[in-house]
């Protein structure tokens, strides 16, 4: 029994210690805000402020957003992805309109991430950080809610 207990001991501070360092080896991790400088918002206007974080998750990340639209309402949405293809609820109010996203990973810096309403796919996003993981760029195309046509970049300093 002593050394089932101290198995199980060695196991839980394993897993403990290894938490860490899977974050900080996902260079999707970490809290980004929105560079509104270096943005491009076609047709536009872009948000007033924008922040989002992003957490480890089993094998995928959890994204959750924050900040002021350009008209002063809250923006505040959020979904976790394990890049494997597959659609996952979007929860809270996205910009676009979005109710799933899809996501698939081209290497350990670049995803690409559907984005559907009602099962239809209204765009796509392709997310890329930089080699010093200090920068993230989101390429987006696709509709707005109300069916124009958008293309924006966004850009995210980690902070």
């Amino acid at each position: 029994m002593k050394h089932v207990l101290m198995l199980f001991a060695l196991l839980v501070l394993a897993a403990v210690a290894c938490a860490p360092s899977q974050a900080q080896s996902n260079p999707l991790v970490g809290t980004w805000q929105l560079n509104l400088s270096k943005s491009k918002y076609d047709p536009g206007p872009p948000p007033t402020s924008l922040t989002r974080t992003v957490e480890a998750q089993g094998n995928g990340v959890k994204y959750t957003f924050a900040g002021v639209s350009s008209d002063g309402k809250p923006i505040s949405y959020g979904f976790s992805v394990e890049f494997d293809g597959k659609d996952n609820p979007i929860s809270g109010s996205m910009p676009s309109g979005a109710d799933t996203i899809a996501a698939t990973r081209t290497d350990a810096n670049h995803f690409v991430a559907t984005l559907k309403k009602a099962g239809k796919v209204i765009g796509t996003s392709k997310v890329s950080v930089a080699s010093n993981g200090k920068i993230t760029t989101v390429e987006a195309t696709g509709s707005t809610a109300t069916g124009a046509k958008e293309h924006d970049v966004q850009v995210f300093d980690k902070q």
